[in-house]
Formats: C-alpha cells, structure tokens, sequence
C-alpha cells in the first residue's frame, strides 16, 4: 500500500534534486522535465474559475523552455485558452517558439470544480501514467509546486520524482505561531503578541494579557495561523475600553469581538472562529506610525541547503482592513531594503538549519514618524512561492538580469537597473465584455508590450480572469521607479478605456 507518509522513501526520493540543482532555473544544454502543478490549498473558498486564473500565473515557468533540451509538463484544471499559450511563448528572447512548443505538454483532467488540482491528478491514474510516460529520465526531473502540500508531496511520490518545494511535515514553521517563535529565536524584530491561540476564549484573554503589559495598546490584529494575502487578519480598535485591571475589561472585549470586522465577502464571526478553532492563530499589536510600509523579502533554500537572498518588494496592500495583498513594487525602499534582508536571512538560517529547502517569503512592517528612521517589525513567514513569485521571476527570466543583495538593485545585461509595479487585482467597469484576444491586441496597438529591445513594457497574466471576473494581473517594467509607475498607469488607463469600449459604457 502506498505510504505518502514514509519519510525516508520521500528523503530518498528528495535527494536526486541535489545532482539537478545546476539545471533548474538557468540556460544550459543539460536534459530536464519540468512538471509544474500550481494547486492552491487555502482555507478560503475559490471558483473553479479563479482557482484556474491561479494556476495560470505561473506561466511564466513557460519561459524556462529557453533551455534547448528542457520539456514541462504543465497542469491545469481546465485547458488553458491556445492565445493565452502563444502570448508567454513569444515572449521569449533567443528562442523559436514552435522549437520550444514542441517540448511543451499542457495536460488537464477537465475538471471544473474548486477542489485543488493536486487532489484532481491523483484521483485520475491513467493521468498520472500519462505525464509519468512524458517523464525521459526521472533522475533528472522535478516537480514544482505551488503551496507544496501533502497532496502535492503524494504527486511527487506517486510520479517518481522530487519536489522543489518545503516539505509538508515542516508546514507549521510557516504559520503565524511558529513565526513569531523563529524572530523571537533568530532576535528579529516583532510586534508584542501572543501565539497558538485556538478560541474566543483565548483570543480575549490574549488581548487582556497584552493590555496589562503595554498600557498604550491602541489596536490589535488577530489572524489566522494559515490565512493567505491578509484574509484570516481581522483588525480591533481597543481605545475606549475599561482600564486593563476593570473587573468589566473582558466582557468588553468580547463585545468588540461580536462585531469582528471579516474581511472575506460574506464571512462571519461564527465562521471566523471556527477556522481558528482549528488551525489556531495569534494575536499582535498593529504597528501604527505616522508613516507605514509593508515591505517583504524573497529567498530560497536551495537542495545543498545554502540560503540565497532573492529580491525585496514593497507590497501594495488594500481591503477593508488594509491588509490583503494588491500588488507590489520592486525592489523595496533603499531606506530599509538591506535592513529587512539582513533580518531575513537570520530566519533563512533557521528554516535552513531545520532542512527546509525552496523558495519563501518574510513579511515586514516598518514605520516612522515624520522624516525620522524607520523601525522595523517582522510579521510573518510565507512558506511558498507567493505574489510577489511571478513578478521576479518573469522579469529575470525575461532580462537574465540580476539582483544584488548589497545594493538592493537589479540590474539587466546592459547594465541598466529595472524596477516594477505588479498586481494581480487590476479590474475596471465593463472588463469582462473583454477575451484575451481584447487585451493582447489593444496593447500591441498601444505599444504597451513587453519590448525585448528595451526591455521595457508590459506583461499579462491571469487572463482567462477576464470573461468571469473582469479582472486580471499587470507587471510593468520600467528603468526607473517613476518610469515603471508610469507604465503600469498607463496600462491601467488603456485597459480601462478598452473595458469601457468593450462594454459600450
């Protein structure tokens, strides 16, 4: 019977990735498969629609067929639209792109439900056989996931081939709890707060332990230990409560918490802590200055467990709460970038020292008053690939530029630095009246596309979004922090004006 829980079949399994390290994600004439499964898992309802919109934000990985001798096999729940698939093939540099669709598999068990796709693959096994037929050799390939569940770790077994991604076992190290313990040990920064909360119960008593320790506590966020983009964060006001030592002081707050602001559509108090009740959460103190960022930090761990510094972004966050991810902008301030990256590294040490391996995130708030310095506070770890994922890396794919951890800038073969504004929400009044097709063309005739030449312009992703939701994702590249902030604005204005044609507005 098979075992997706035999740790040193899996171990076993893992340890043909260190051999394969020097062939993923860089040109060489070395054979590989690329098997690439982006399943999301969140605990939070997706369509089936938005759960394909997720898994296609990942074409990017398309532009890995630049390596001669590479084949993908790319998954999705349902078929991905054949424009959609031109669009990222001739955005390749150097490369013919019928040469490099001939390497490419797009495979799909049609299936238009919100289960993850992971747990659609392995309840098919004549499709599991078909992409294990599309596997060469399997000592040199890989799977890449998204989140990098059990389900996802089953897959890999299942196929014979290892996973470039954080082994589940160690999922809790990227929940809240376990964060706030990893800055505590690695001496990083982080808001007052209290962990492993599992009920209303403790979240009162938590805001009430808080309140007798820091008497100028003004607001606090409760979240879920597994929320994702800030959905599970919910955001309390305690300025008019009784002292902290009033017998009436808890039964206060558990009035503010009956009216639990949600930041899910449709979500309830009821709801919201059910879903604690069962993967727990924390409570912290919302940083507040008179100047707020929210800054985070890109690394990998790679198979021979050397922790490497990616790229920083200041995220662009909105919501009711102000704290659901939007978009971001890279690189992060330099006021703060080596700051954060220096913290960062400290926890990638620890996740490294733990045998993690792949690529995560750290999370930041910093803040200031007036021109002053800004303080730093770390809040969470990303266990996976996230938004900020896609952006990098079809930039650096797209360049073969890089970036210096010690400057804090990427720099493409020119010698020029590049920046970007990206987001995966980009929606405006009349967009779903728009196919793809719309999109593509309305920037070819605009010039808003990605200029290989320059190495400026646009990119889309997300677009089977459009027709359901009237949204897609924008990553505009520009020479310069203004100049990128310019072209994204640009794109934004003329997609919007196309919706509103489209839709006879």
């Amino acid at each position: 019977m098979f075992d997706v829980h035999d740790q040193a079949a899996y171990d076993a399994l893992q340890a043909k990735l260190v051999p394969l390290w020097k062939s993923i994600e860089r040109l060489n004439a070395d054979e590989q498969t690329i098997v690439v499964v982006p399943s999301a898992e969140v605990d939070f309802d997706l369509t089936a629609s938005q759960l394909q919109a997720y898994e296609e934000r990942y074409l990017f990985l398309l532009l890995l067929l630049r390596q001669p001798r590479a084949r993908m096999v790319y998954i999705t729940g349902q078929a991905i639209h054949p424009d959609i698939v031109d669009y990222y093939l001739d955005l390749m540099p150097g490369v013919i792109s019928s040469h490099a669709r001939k390497r490419l598999y797009l495979l799909s068990p049609q299936e238009a439900t919100p289960r993850p796709l992971s747990q659609k693959l392995l309840a098919r096994p004549r499709l599991l056989e078909q992409i294990r037929s599309l596997i060469i050799d399997p000592d040199r390939a890989h799977l890449v996931p998204f989140m990098a569940t059990w389900k996802d770790r089953e897959l890999a077994m299942r196929l014979g081939i290892p996973m470039y991604g954080a082994d589940p076992k160690d999922s809790a190290l990227g929940t809240k709890s376990q964060g706030r313990r990893l800055f505590a040990e690695a001496g990083v920064p982080h808001p007052p707060g209290r962990e492993d909360l599992h009920s209303r119960d403790d979240v009162i008593a938590a805001i009430a332990d808080l309140r007798a320790q820091h008497a100028t506590l003004a607001r606090v966020v409760i979240k879920h230990n597994e929320g994702v983009s800030g959905f599970g964060n919910a955001t309390i006001d305690l300025t008019g409560l009784p002292p902290a030592d009033a017998a009436e002081a808890g039964d206060a707050i558990g009035r503010l918490l009956d009216g639990l602001p949600i930041e899910l559509p449709g979500g309830t108090v009821d709801e919201y802590f059910r879903l604690l009740a069962e993967e727990g959460g924390i409570v912290e103190e919302l940083v507040e200055a008179d100047e707020i960022r929210s800054p985070s930090v890109q690394l990998r761990i790679t198979p021979a467990g050397i922790v490497e510094l990616l790229s920083t972004h200041d995220q662009i966050l909105g919501g009711a709460s102000g704290q659901v991810f939007i978009g971001s902008r890279f690189p992060a301030d330099a006021d703060y970038a080596s700051e954060i990256s220096a913290h960062a590294r400290k926890v990638g040490d620890l996740l490294a020292a733990r045998g993690v391996i792949g690529r995560f995130a750290l999370d930041f708030v910093v803040g200031r008053a007036g021109s002053g310095s800004w303080s730093t506070s770390a809040i969470e770890i990303n266990l996976r690939k996230g938004g900020t994922t896609h952006p990098f890396l079809t930039l650096q794919f797209l360049t073969d530029g890089t970036y210096d951890a010690t400057t804090g800038l990427f720099t493409a073969p020119g010698g020029t630095h590049k920046f970007y504004v990206a987001s995966d929400h980009v929606a405006a009044p009349g967009m779903q009246a728009l196919v793809p097709h719309d999109v593509l063309d309305m920037a070819l005739m605009q010039g808003l596309h990605f200029d290989q030449a320059r190495q400026v312009g646009s990119v889309f992703h997300m677009l089977s979004a459009l027709p359901v939701h009237g949204q897609l994702g924008v990553t505009s590249v520009g020479d310069t922090p203004e100049d990128a902030q310019e072209r994204y604005d640009t794109t934004i204005a003329a997609l919007t004006a196309e919706a509103a044609a489209a839709a006879g507005l």
